[in-house]
Parts: structure tokens; sequence; C-alpha cells
């Protein structure tokens, strides 16, 4: 037995297997069997199987070459070999013969025969064309079934009558065969389905569908009879029962349509002979019947546009409703009422008014409501954009965009009712435009991605920080994402770097859906779509034009500046910068001239640069991969070292690209990254520092030029930064660990010759102030300058190895021949004079959110330009100001000896107006992106000039009147700064808050005038040694232990403040990113005085077991000096923090532990601060009921303080004050209840005195309680001896007080309740046995806390409340009692 082959063996194995198996002759294991053809039907099994014919596999026939892939020979049926095909049948009519079905008798077609057909020739006549048919030539005598037929059968009806002279209802009934050939099958009728048919009815007298038309040969109406009077003697030979059975059995196989048609030709076959009939009666009139209809308007609105004649073509039936569209817009409705209308725009995106009347081939009518309105709606739009036209859906789309354009502009703010872009995004346009990106049709792709770029990119935001670019820190840029972010987690998050967050929130995010993420951040929802990838195939494969390439470049910036995590998405998406670089950043490239270009491909384009300096600004990693990877290095050289004129491109795009090139090269340097170019470029970028002053003198001043100078000198500073810089040292707090961060490779002695090339520029510029009209438009080089001379001057004192003399000799020189003149006052007293106009912090309206801002949808909203009077406009001072200060900074630190002269800086009248209108009480500004934006760059200013008052203050004494604003305006700041400012809260803490000189007051008897004031207003007589003057002084000699425990306590994130301090201090090995962390508050609280306070409160409520920390009292004590300190002296500090707020912050004192409120220092700490609260220019403005900053809920805190009160107060006459003071009349009543109805165990512990009371009495008493349920447990303790003078004296009057008033009162209006009650209480208050409390609720008569029980009595009742006593106790008089 041969074996099976097996996995390995080749051809000739096989082959050889096949002639083995042959010689043994031996049998197949499997048994084939031969199915015959389908035509020659089964094939005899009986038939021997032929053995011989094997199938054989032999080698020797086969080519050497595998046959060619061509289309096979179609495949023939093999007949069997048992039963041959018949050779001279035809398969169809073997098919006919055997099929039964009633289609194959329908089927039998015979063809028309037309060799009998006579054939007229057209008659010639004059006119060019056939004469038009016209109804009035119809004739007379028509058929009177011609009603239901068209004009053309009638005609040719007509015409055939004329020829053959035959009947015209015969005639009408041909008109209607089916097609020609059909078989006589007659189908019944419903009034036939009777068992019992007519057969002498005129129905069975004819045939109705068959005439024998067309068949060859003169007896074809002969043939149709006959085969008619067949059918007829079929039917009367089958019972009505068959009769019936099969006509089921032909309608179930009939095709519908087949069956409606032969009915309806078989009614009209009826109706014709019915008609014929009745006209052919005697005593009848004749009527003619023609195939009109009257045309009867359903209405006069609904009236034809024009009047139908009879002999037009087809207008016999007017259907109306089809012909609206043809008649005139109705009149345009006057808007009478103020009813809202629905919002219809032009197709350049316009607001269409609702009473516009515009031309109607303008376009702007084909819509379906509001017929008569011009214009589209957005759900219109929304609708087109689905069409299956491209065209309309590119119109749409295109439309869209110029809408979303115009609502970011600010047009629609005070048209429309609502926000466009709210509803939009409510309505899926998001998810819109990303289907319609993965569109086959350019055009449509071409309108998504500019409407997408309409929704993303605000230009205006664009501009702002590209000019805002060469600022002091004006590369440093917040993060454009929203920043309502879950805060459950926040204080973890913010020791984390920014990369730990983007690969720990990854996961999460990436499970939620693209809708969802979307709803609360566009950004992230769209990069769930894989929006990159299609952004990439669109410009590597379909290469689009311009246009659309600038569009898509601005959409990849926009996703850039959103995070971090988007910048590294879009650097990682597959060879999409790959792509940017190599077909929009091409180092050769054939000459551009001036104009439009066909295409951006191979073309450098100056909008992929910024790209990739956005790219670059997110991250040290980022620009190093940049770097790196892409081979930046060489395109920078080649855009930098030829100048723009020489490049072969449109001048505006040569000089843009080169200021994009420089903005690259100075990102990059900010990390330290690129010095290695600078060796190769030097005699480039001298070359052009030796042309900028020709370049400045050019009239008018070109702004890209100025631009592009400004970005030189930008870069010039970063890399004179560079070489004062020096590897970071190792550690483990660092933010990011930067393994790229390196020694620079740019020395002192290479930059160290760029002074005498920028300093005349700044000469030149300068001499352009006073103000004059080309200052604003050259305002950005001197302030680069600045910058610059602050960079070099930073870097020239840190090097080691050069004697200081020289670098403080040419300070001296500086100073002297060009700083020192600048504080005259005609020259930058202009300047100091616009600060207040244009601070965006004195002028709330710069702060308001943009028309169209969205929480998910980020945006400066400078789509409509900056005013030139704002901190962005271009007649801004803070710019030029603040590199002033900051070089004024850096020389007064280096030398001491020009700290003096500099600082009269500051005096200038328009610096002190502006910080008086800082310090001003004022509502927090609104925190939108663009004044979150502009607060930073005004903050820079504040900080420089506070620290340039601090550095003069210890060198020289200042006035109190300066030194008190600048103190006030150090602690407005430090409550303001915004994320990122994390080095300036840190340095302003260190250096300006507890700075002595800034106290004043100390050494001006501001402790003795303390003092005199308490004497004045409290009447105090209290030994001074123990007054508010004597904390004062204490607290000023313990400034440095208050300083140290506030930065402690106020400390921030270590991570965030190290990269702050790395971008402040120029430290560039250690610089992680320029974008700033998310601002979602301020870094300090309002309340940063009561930090400690707060914290030792959090830890005592943490850890209530634990023992309390070790310098509990201290930091209680250095906290409570320093509220004192600026409750006194800097009272408007405070003024953003609630009284009621202040002393929920005293009450946290006392329930950190039971023996702190106990220390002599916090009891006397305590009472002055209570006393400041208690003033009557204070008291009102404490309101217990409103929200309360850090709190959730006031009675909430109340009823722990009470509860901790209960249990280790042991009578404290200062815990008791505090316990007191929320009680007054005017709080809410939840407050008098906790105390009297759930802790009145308290009330024995309350023994404060009436004299010892910080509010006066009448605060408790008056107006008189309402509450019953308060008032019943007033008089529950009073009676059950709760509640007594002993104990709690001024609870005890109050209580007195209220019930007194509630017994005798006499309200009318009172409820049946409240009667009963009060008689009730009456009639007890008469029966008490206690004949003190009964004299005092009886005779009450008003407070006075310097009696004994804190009120006076009735000698004798008043004559009203006698009667009223006598009527009600009446009944009760017994033994002679009388009642006096």
């Amino acid at each position: 037995m041969l074996s099976r082959p097996k996995p390995g063996e080749s051809e000739v194995d096989l082959l050889r297997f096949q002639s083995q198996f042959l010689a043994a002759g031996a049998a197949p294991a499997v048994q084939l069997v031969k199915k015959g053809s389908r035509r020659g039907g089964d094939t005899n099994l009986d038939h021997p199987l032929l053995q011989d014919h094997r199938d054989v596999v032999t080698l020797d026939n086969l080519p050497d070459l595998p046959p060619a892939l061509v289309p096979a020979p179609p495949k023939r049926a093999r007949p069997s070999p048992g039963r041959p095909p018949p050779e001279h049948e035809d398969p169809e009519e073997r098919l006919n013969r055997h099929d039964p079905h009633i289609t194959a008798v329908l089927t039998k077609i015979i063809e028309r025969d037309t060799s009998s057909v006579a054939v007229n020739l057209p008659v010639p006549s004059g006119v060019a064309f056939p004469p038009v048919f016209h109804r009035s030539q119809e004739r007379q005598g028509k058929s009177a079934t011609s009603g239901k037929r068209s004009i053309f059968a009638q005609e040719i009806a007509a015409k055939r009558v004329s020829e053959a002279r035959v009947p015209p209802v015969r005639e009408t009934v041909s008109t209607l065969d089916p097609p020609e050939g059909a078989a006589s099958c007659q189908a019944l009728t419903p009034q036939e389905q009777d068992p019992q048919p007519p057969r002498g009815s005129h129905i069975f007298q004819g045939p109705h569908l068959v005439t024998g038309k067309g068949l060859r040969g003169q007896d074809a109406t002969q043939e149709a009879q006959t085969i008619h009077e067949e059918n007829m003697a079929k039917l009367q030979a089958m019972a009505p029962e068959e009769i019936l059975q099969e006509q089921q059995r032909l309608l179930a196989q009939l095709d519908p349509n087949l069956v409606a048609f032969l009915r309806s030709h078989s009614h009209a076959h009826e109706q014709a002979g019915e008609k014929t009939t009745e006209e052919q009666r005697p005593g009848r009139p004749s009527v003619e019947v023609t195939g009109e209809k009257p045309i009867v308007p359903t209405s006069a609105s609904l009236a034809p546009p024009v009047t139908p004649h009879k002999e037009w073509l087809h207008m016999d039936t007017v259907e109306l409703e089809k012909l609206q569209w043809t008649q005139d817009l109705p009149p345009l409705r006057r808007q009478q009422t103020q009813e809202r209308m629905q919002a219809r725009f032009s197709l350049q995106g316009e607001l269409l008014a609702p009473d516009v009347d515009l031309p109607t081939h303008l376009g702007l009518h084909h819509h379906g409501e509001e017929a008569e309105r011009a214009g589209y709606s957005l759900q219109e739009l929304f609708h087109l954009t689905r069409s299956q036209v491209s065209q309309q859906r590119a119109l749409a789309l295109n439309v869209l965009a110029q809408v979303i354009g115009r609502a970011q502009a600010g047009e629609f703010q005070d048209r429309l009712v609502g926000s466009v872009l709210h509803l939009l995004l409510d309505a899926g346009f998001l998810f819109l435009l990303r289907f319609s990106l993965d569109d086959r049709v350019d055009a449509v792709i071409a309108a998504a991605i500019r409407a997408l770029r309409a929704l993303l990119v605000a230009p205006g935001d664009e501009e702002l920080l590209d000019s805002s670019f060469s600022w002091y820190q004006g590369a440093l840029m917040f993060p454009l994402m929203p920043s309502q972010e879950n805060r459950e987690d926040d204080e973890d998050e913010d020791e984390e770097p920014p990369t730990e967050k983007t690969k720990r929130k990854s996961p999460e995010e990436g499970n939620r859906p693209p809708s969802d993420l979307a709803r609360h951040d566009v950004i992230k929802g769209l990069l769930a779509t894989n929006l990159l990838r299609r952004l990439r195939y669109v410009l590597e494969v379909t290469c689009p034009p311009p246009s659309v390439v600038l569009d898509i470049l601005a959409v990849l910036i926009r996703l850039a500046r959103h995070s971090l995590e988007s910048a590294t998405r879009v650097l990682e998406c597959p060879r999409l910068i790959e792509t940017v670089v190599r077909e929009f950043l091409p180092t050769s490239w054939s000459p551009m001239e001036v104009g439009p270009v066909p295409s951006l491909h191979k073309v450098p384009c100056a909008t992929a640069m910024k790209l990739l300096r956005v790219l670059a600004s997110a991250g040290r990693n980022i620009a190093a991969r940049l770097l790196s990877s892409f081979d930046l290095r060489s395109r920078l050289c080649r855009f930098i070292a030829e100048a723009p004129q020489e490049m072969a491109l449109p001048p505006e795009e040569a000089v843009m690209l080169s200021t994009e090139a420089f903005r690259l090269w100075a990102v990059a340097a900010s990390y330290g990254h690129g010095s290695d170019l600078y060796r190769e470029l030097f005699p480039v970028l001298m070359r052009a520092l030796q042309a900028v002053p020709e370049e400045l003198s050019t009239q008018p001043p070109q702004p890209l030029s100025v631009q592009r100078i400004a970005s030189l000198l930008t870069l010039l500073t970063q890399l004179t930064l560079a070489a004062s810089s020096t590897a970071p040292e190792p550690s483990s707090d660092s933010a990011e660990a930067s393994p790229l961060a390196s020694p620079s490779l740019i020395t002192w002695t290479q930059v160290s010759g760029l002074l005498p090339l920028v300093e005349p520029c700044l000469r030149q510029t300068l001499k352009l102030l006073p103000r004059s009209e080309n200052w604003d438009a050259l305002s950005l080089v001197p302030t680069a300058c600045l910058l610059f001379l602050n960079a070099y001057y930073q870097a020239w004192s840190q090097q080691p190895s050069l004697c200081p003399g020289d670098w403080l000799q040419d300070m001296e020189r500086l100073s002297e021949g060009l700083l020192l003149p600048l504080l005259h006052p005609p020259t930058l007293g202009s300047l100091w004079d616009s600060l207040g106009c244009c601070s965006p912090l004195c002028n709330p309206q710069f702060c308001v959110p943009a028309p169209e801002a969205l929480p998910s949808l980020v945006s400066m909203g400078c789509t409509g330009g900056c005013p030139s009077l704002s901190l962005a406009g271009s007649a801004s001072p803070f710019p030029f100001l603040t590199a002033l200060l900051s070089l004024f900074n850096t020389l007064a630190r280096i030398h001491k000896g020009l700290c003096g002269q500099l600082a009269a800086i500051l005096a200038a009248p328009g610096l002190q107006n502006y910080f008086r209108q800082c310090v001003a009480p004022m509502a927090a500004p609104q925190l939108t992106p663009f004044s979150v934006w502009a607060l930073h760059h005004e903050y820079h200013l504040q900080y420089l000039a506070l620290t340039l008052a601090q550095r003069a203050a210890t060198v020289q004494p200042i006035l109190a009147v300066n030194a008190t604003l600048h103190h006030y305006m150090v602690l407005a700041l430090l409550s303001r700064l915004l994320p990122g400012s994390e080095h300036l809260a840190h340095e302003l803490l260190l250096s300006c808050v507890f700075r002595l000189e800034f106290l004043p007051e100390r050494a001006s008897g501001g402790p003795e005038a303390a003092d005199f004031s308490d004497r004045l207003s409290l009447g105090s007589s209290r030994d001074s040694g123990c007054g508010r003057g004597a904390l004062l002084a204490q607290a000023c000699q313990d400034l440095p232990s208050i300083r140290s425990c506030y930065l402690t306590h106020c400390s921030l994130a270590r991570a965030n403040l190290l990269a702050s301090q790395a971008l402040y201090r120029g430290e560039l090995q250690r610089v992680p990113a320029l974008l700033l962390p998310v601002p979602k508050e301020p870094l300090l609280p309002t309340d940063w005085p009561f930090l400690p306070l707060i914290h030792l409160y959090h830890q005592a409520s943490d850890m209530p077991s634990a023992l309390p920390p070790a310098d509990t009292v201290g930091t209680a004590m250095r906290a409570l000096q320093w509220v004192l300190v600026l409750e006194s002296w800097r009272p408007q500090a405070l003024w953003a923090v609630p009284p009621a707020a202040r002393l929920a912050r005293l009450m946290c004192v006392f329930l950190v532990d039971s023996e702190l409120f106990r220390e002599t220092p916090i009891q006397r700490l305590v009472a002055a601060l209570l006393a400041r609260l208690c003033q009557p220019k204070v008291l009102p403005d404490l309101k217990l009921d409103c929200p309360l900053p850090g709190l959730t809920s006031f009675p909430d805190l109340y009823a722990n303080f009470l509860e901790h009160f209960e249990a280790v107060s042991f009578g404290d006459h200062l815990f008791g004050a505090l316990v007191l003071l929320p009680l007054q009349r005017r709080f809410s009543v939840t407050l008098r209840l906790a105390l009297f109805g759930e802790h009145v165990g308290a009330l024995r512990a309350l023994g404060l005195p009436l004299t010892q009371l910080p509010v006066s009495l009448e605060y408790y008493t008056e107006p008189p309680e309402d509450n019953l349920a308060l008032l019943q447990l007033y008089f529950r303790t009073l009676v059950t001896g709760a509640l007594c003078p002993r104990w709690c004296p001024v609870l005890y009057a109050v209580a007195v007080a209220h019930v007194n008033s509630f017994i005798f009162s006499q309200d009318p209006k009172s409820s049946d309740e409240v009667k009963a009650a009060r008689k009730s209480m009456l009639q007890k208050t008469w029966m008490l046995t206690n004949e003190g409390l009964r004299q005092h609720l009886l005779h009450y008569k008003l407070p006075n806390p310097a009696l004994p029980e804190g009120f006076e009595l009735y000698l004798q009742l008043p004559p009203l409340r006698q009667q009223y006593l006598q009527r009600l106790t009446s009944g009760m008089l017994q033994n002679g009692v009388s009642v006096t």
C-alpha cells in the first residue's frame, strides 16, 4: 500500500508515486462519478465507468514559462456521454414548449406589419418651422370620450378617424391598447365577479384589448374576432365555479400592475359604450362633451400667476399647489411688536434685517420657510451641507465660515439673542466639519478646512502674540485650553511635571467618546477624531491650493497652542512634521514673482516656520527633537544667512520668513539649544545688526521690518544669556529631567562686542521721545534694545574672570549718557500718564469676555483688534517702561551707587497716580484668556517698579507717603499674581511684604496713635502695656519671624517655583518650557494673611486625636500679629476679605486645640482683632448670611464652635464673646436655635459680663423676636432655670426682653396659634412662683447694660398693659392677690 505524500516532498516525489500507482494497477480509494449535463438529464448510473480515461499528469508537454494572465475562454457545458443533445432542436422552442405559466402567453409578440401603411411626405410651407398647435384649431365634432386623454392622443385619433373613416369611439379604444401582439386574455372587472355573468350583455360582443391592428394581411379584424369567439366559447363551456377558480388563479399569477392596467382599460371601454348608448336614446338633448374642466380657484390667494387659455398645452387641469413657486413673493411683514424672528444670513455671512427687501436675483430666496425674507437660516445651511451636490455643500460651509468669523468679531452681539458659536457646537457643527474633511471633492474639503480655521483660530490672537514676542518675557504664553478641569486632585497634580500629568490623564481621556470630550474641550474632541492624520493626508497627497495650506497650518498652530499634550500629538503624528518641513521649508526653490502663486508646495512658507516655533515653545524636549530630527539647523542657516531682499520670494513673505527664523532660533536659545549656530552665523548677524540704523531711518517705518529687527535683538538677548549660563546641578526637585541640557557653547568673548552695535540703535530710537508720530511704530525696537542691555550687563556681572570695575564703570557711562536724561519730565511724562488709560486692571471693560466666548473653546477675543490706548495697543507704554524698569533693576542690583539716582523714576506723578488707582477698592478682574495675558504683562511692570522701590529704600530713606503707597501696592500685587509668576510672589514675600521700611508708622507714632484711638472709641482704661499699640510695636520687632512663618505656609508648588525662577533669572539650562500653567485662579487667595491659621485648623480637623504641631502657638501668634498690623495700618489690604470671613478665621484659632486660646499672647491678639471687627463702621458689614470664601456653611462652623465651647471653654470670656457675636437679632435665627435648642448646656459657661460685651445690647434686643419656636425656648430656659443672670447675664437680658415684648404684643394680624401661645405664656408667667423672674418678665422696660440685671423695670405697669393683663388673668385672681 502506497503511503500518502508528506510535507516537504517535491513534485518529483509526487510523479514517482503516480507512476508506482499506475504500474501496480490497484483500485483507487475514491470512485469518481461524473454527473450529466443540465440539458442531457440525469446520467445513467448503471453505465460502466471508463477506467482507461484517467487524468495523468505529465511534464513533457508543459511550457517552460507560466501562461500569460489573460482572460480564460468561457466555459461550455459538456454533454453527458450517455445522452447526446438533439441535433436540430432549438433550445428556445423546447423552453416554450415546457413553460406552462400564463406569462408565456403574454410574451408572444407579433411584429407590426407596416408594409401597407401609406407614407405621407410633409407638406411644404413658406415658414421656417411647422405651425404650433393651438386648441382653438381643434375640431368641433370631437369624440365624447376625449376628456380623459391627452391632446396629442386626441389629435392622433382624429387623424386616424379622418383617414380610415371608423367610429371615433372604437378608435378611442384602440389608442389605449397595451403593447401590440398581446393575447386576448380578458381581465374580469369587479362587476363580473358575480356567479351569473350577464352573457347577453354588450360587454361580450367584441374584443376589448385586441383589435388585430398591425397584423400582416387584410383579415386582421376577422382574426381578432375569431380569437374573441374562441374565448367566449370556452367561457360558456365552463361552470361559474370554474370561471371564478380560473379567475383567482390568473390573478395570483399575473403581475398586479398588469391586472390594474387591464381593469382600467376595461372600465374605459365600458364608459365609452354607455355614453354612446345614452347619446343615441330619443328624447335626450345632445350635449357636447369636452375634456376641459372649469378652473375654480380655492381662494384668491391661490390664484395662478397668469390666466390660463384653453389653447395652451397641458393646462386643462391647473394644480394650484404646484404653481405657488411661480407667484410673486408675499409682502414683507413689518415688525410691529418685539417678537423674535429667525436670523437669516447672506452668502457673505452678513446678518440681514427682518424687513430688508432684496432682489431675488441675488439668490437669497431659495428656501421654503419665510419665503418673503431674504437670506438663509443656520438650520437651512446645515441642511444644505448634507446635499448630494458638492457645490451646494461647499457653498454652505463657506457661508457658515463667514458667519463664524463675523460672530467672533462681535458683529451680532447686539442683534442676536444667544451665541451663534454655542448654537452651532450644540448642533454638532464640529463633527459636521470633521465628516466634511473626509469628502472626496476638493472644494468641499477646502471649505471645511476654512470653516474649521474660522472656528478655532482668531486672527487677532496670533497678531497679538506675534507682536508681543519681543516684550519682557514676551515668548511666554498661557495654554489656550479650558480651565474648568477636575479639581479633586489639584494638590497632587501641582507637584507633578506637565509630562507626568499628560501620561497619567491620557488613558482616562482616551476612553471617553469624542462628543463628550468636545463638550468640555473642543480641541481634545477634534484630536480624538484623528484630525491630524487627515490634515497630513490633505497636505501630503491632495496638494491643495495655497489658501488651504495656510488654513491647515493655522489650525495646526492653534492645536499646538492648546497644551503640551496637543503639541506633543502634533509632533508625533506620523509624517506630519516631515511633510511640513519637506514641502514648505525647502532649502532650494524656484524663484517666485510678486503676486499669487499656484501652489505652496516646495516653496518656503513663513507660517510653517511659525508652526515649528510654537511647537518648540511648548517644551524643551520638543525643541530638541525638532532641531535634531528634522534638520532645522540647516534650514535656519539657509533662511538667516540670506537677506530678505535676496531671497527669490515676494518681499513680504521673505521678511516674515526671516522674522520667524529669528524667533525660532530665539526660542531654541531660551533652552540653551542652537548655540553652535552662533559661530557659523556670526558674520550674518553682525551684518544684519549693522544694517539696523539704516532700516530704522526709512520713512515711513515698515511694520514687518520693525518686527524683524526686534526679533533679531531678542535672539541676541537669548544668546547673551546663554553666554552666562552654566550647566545645572543634578537635582531630584527639577521640574523636568533634562538629559539634553549641556553647558553653553557660547562664551562671553563671543558676545561682548554686541553692545557697541546695539547702543546706537537705542540712541537713534530714543530721539523720537517725547511722543512723536513715529514712536508708536518704532517703540518695539527700543524695547528690545533695553532688554538686550539688561541681559548684557547681567551676563557681564556673572563673569568671574573679569574685573568688576570694568562693568561698573561702563554702567555709570550708560546711566549718565543715556538713562538719566530720560528721567526728566518732558521725556517720559506722557508715557507715565497713559498707564492708567491703558491698564486692564484699572479699566475692567478690557477684561470683558469676547462676544462669542465659549468655555470649551478658549480664544483671546482679539478678532476686532485692540484699541490703541490699551495694553496691547500701538500706543501702549507698558512694553517700553517695563523694559526700562528691568534695566534699572539690574543696574541697581549690580551697582549700589546708582540705586538712588535710578529710583528717581518712581517719583513720576503718572506712576504715583497709577499706583493709587491700582490700590483703590475694586472688584477682582475677571480672568478671561485676554485679561490673563494682559494682566501678566501689567504685573511685570508693577513688580519691577516695587522691586526698584525696595532697593532704593535700603539705601536711602523714602517719604512715608510713598512708602505706604508702595506697601499697599505690594500687598495688592501679591494677591493678584497669576500662575507662572511664582518667582515674583516668592520674591515679594521675601523682600517687600515684610519690609520694615514700608511700615513708616512704626517710627512715626503709629502704636501710640492706635492706643489713643482705642481709648476714644471704646473708652477702655486698660493698661497701656497690653493695648493694641504695644502689640503693634512687638509685631514690628518680630517681622523676620513673621516672614519666615508666611514663607512656610504660603509656599508654592516647588516644581512651578523652580521653573519660574529659571525663566526670570535667565537660567536657560533649567527652563522646562515657555508654556505657563493654566490660569485657574490667582496664586494666593485673597485671605492669604489667614493662611497659617487655616492650615492649623485643617491639621487639627484631619487628625483630631493627634498632638498639635510643636510650634502651634508661634505660628498662630505670628499670623495674628500680621493680621493686626494689616487691620490697623493697612485696612484697605483686607477689604476683599469680608468681616464675616475674618470672624470665621478667628474662630479657627479656638478650634485648633483646647489650650491654644488660653495663651496670653493669643488672648491679647484675638481680643484686639475682635475689637476691630466690632467697630461701628465695620459692624454693619458683618453679614453672616452671605456666602463666605473658603467656607461652605457658617451655621455648621458655628455648631462646631458651640460644641467645642461647651467642652473646653470653662467660662472663658473671650471665647464667650465670640459665641455671643453671631447671636445678634439681625442674623439668622438658625444660630440662636442651635444654642437654645441643641447646646443649652453652653449657657452655664457664657458668663461674659455685660460691660465686656463688644457690641451694644440693642443689637440683641431689637427688633422683637418673631420666631415662635425660639420664643418658647427662651421661656422654657428661663422657667427651668437653665438661663439665669448669674450664669449668663447677656442672654438672660435678651431672653427677658423678647419674652416681655411677645406676651404684651397685641398685633391683630397674628395667627391663632401665635395668639394662643401668647395667652398661654402670659398665664404661665402670671403663675410663676419665682417672684424675681415673674417681676422681670412682667415689668421689663428697656435694656440698660449699666444696671446689674442689664435692663430697667417699670415701677408700675402702663395702663394699657395693666388692663390687658387684668383681662387675661381675671379668672385666675384668688385670695385678694392684686396685680401691681
